[in-house]
């Protein structure tokens, strides 16, 4: 009898990875989660390697495996920069894993895991140009091409999140100009993500704790709340028609826990035709269809069945 086809992905995050297997059509067959083994590589090789074995002997095949992880690889060294997870910095996962499992290993950066799979859905299937756009705790993406990932010469194409914002967006609001973490300044990802929702909010002296409190205040007609989420929509609108100018892409696809804000769908398309040539059409701006569990699927997504 033939061995099944199947597909693993893997979501690693800082304090879980979540495993799932697919079907040739997609389905999903199995999913595990167990905590991830942040201190100790050997011990985070074993236990992906041992997921993987474990399926196979559930599901009698050998699956393609793929696997989505924050931070960046090395296009040259192949080594991983991982922040969430300090093990992994510095060591050729791919290589070791491979080594371990005796078969091709696809690694990618988890966002790009997201806007793979959020480009293969019947919402966007249809559509040969789709950008993945996240905006949760941080802000970065993927630009998919006819169901195929975009990569760039060094693999980091999609990180809008640290482009800058313009002199006219600081201007008009008169905005501060944060520091971002990758040590370059006014970066989209200290406005438009979660935290940098917050930290304008903070900046703009409103007293909401987080960004579910902001919403609500939003929603109930605050005053200054209502001034932040127009400040924040043109922040976003202007990073999206900046992205549509330059790759004039059919669509985006929102993730990350500020997809969640319903709002923002109704309101983005005409904030986004102000930063537009006149008479261009915003691209459509869809939520996402499978939301978190875009991850695995995407990573899934990356590999080919043997």
């Amino acid at each position: 009898m033939a061995m099944r086809e199947m597909r693993y992905g893997f979501d690693i995050g800082g304090t879980k990875i979540e495993m799932a297997a697919y079907d040739r059509r997609l389905n999903q067959v199995l999913l595990q989660r167990v905590r991830t083994p942040t201190g100790d590589y050997g011990e985070f090789v074993a236990c992906i390697a041992g997921l993987a074995e474990q399926a196979d002997r559930e599901l009698h095949t050998r699956g393609s495996i793929g696997i989505g992880l924050p931070g960046i690889t090395d296009p040259v060294s192949r080594r991983q920069l991982a922040v969430n997870v300090p093990c992994l910095t510095g060591h050729c996962l791919a290589d070791d894993l491979t080594q371990a499992l005796a078969r091709p290993i696809a690694i990618e950066n988890d966002c790009r895991c997201f806007a793979l799979s959020e480009a293969s859905t019947p919402q966007t299937a249809h559509l040969p140009l789709v950008f993945g756009a996240i905006i949760g705790t941080g802000a970065g993406g993927g630009l998919v091409v006819n169901r195929q990932l975009h990569k760039g010469r060094s693999g980091v194409a999609g990180e809008w999140g640290h482009m800058p914002i313009s002199a006219q967006l600081a201007q008009r609001y008169d905005l501060p100009l944060f520091s971002c973490n990758c040590g370059l300044t006014g970066c989209f990802e200290r406005y438009v993500s979660g935290s940098g929702l917050l930290a304008l909010s903070r900046h703009f002296s409103h007293p909401a704790a987080d960004v579910p409190a902001l919403v609500a205040c939003y929603r109930a007609g605050d005053a200054l709340a209502q001034r932040l989420m127009t400040m924040y929509v043109d922040i976003l609108a202007s990073a999206l028609a900046g992205l549509q100018l330059l790759l004039d892409v059919d669509a985006f696809v929102l993730g990350g826990g500020l997809s969640n804000v319903g709002e923002l769908y109704r309101l983005l398309p005409p904030a986004m035709r102000r930063w537009l040539l006149p008479g261009m059409e915003p691209a459509a701006v869809f939520p996402p269809v499978h939301g978190d569990s875009s991850g695995v699927r995407g990573a899934a997504l990356l590999s080919a069945p043997a």
